[in-house]
């Protein structure tokens, strides 16, 4: 069991594009175990790799629902999105101590790799939908506070301000 250290806001790590991952190999597999301990021991639901300071495509995700619980994936994409969409409040491991109301499409299609390699085509709803949205957006350089309404920016500014003022160890 390999912990890391989850990056916190605003360490520049967080606002990269991440790469693409080229090979599947036992470095990826080593990385990825690492995100899952990671994850459960801070008592995430999911995890992008730059949260852990790898800036690679890759996404963890544990969720209490059937075949998600456990789920990594490797260059994942959403190729979905419906019109309709949901507002629900999250929270993020790199953005902590602030939960916020975020309007995100209620299902998404998302296509990746699975770390045997195998493609996959995941129809997602509910809370898998949300948090492989809040995944992905990380792999993108996207935080959710990025898209909060302005009443939540609002509500959220003096802490979002706090974390931002702090010198993060990625600029020292």
């Amino acid at each position: 069991m390999a912990l890391r250290e989850v990056k916190k806001y605003p360490d520049t790590v967080l606002r990269k594009q991440a790469a693409p991952v080229d090979t599947i190999d036992d470095g990826v597999h080593a990385i990825i175990q690492d995100m899952f301990d990671t994850m459960e021991d801070e008592f995430g639901v999911g995890l992008a790799a730059p949260q852990i300071g790898i800036s690679k495509r890759i996404i963890t995700v544990s969720i209490n629902e059937k075949g998600f619980e456990h789920l990594s994936l490797i260059n994942p994409e959403i190729v979905h999105a419906s019109k309709e969409t949901a507002v629900s409040e999250e929270g993020c491991l790199s953005v902590p101590r602030i939960n916020a109301e975020v309007e995100r499409p209620r299902k998404v299609v998302v296509h990746g790799t699975t770390r045997n390699g195998s493609a996959v085509e995941i129809d997602a709803s509910g809370l898998l939908a949300r948090v492989l949205q809040h995944e992905i957006d990380h792999l993108n350089g996207v935080l959710f506070i990025d898209r909060l309404s302005e009443k939540e920016k609002k509500r959220t500014k003096p802490e979002i301000d706090d974390m931002t003022h702090r010198p993060s160890p990625s600029s020292r």
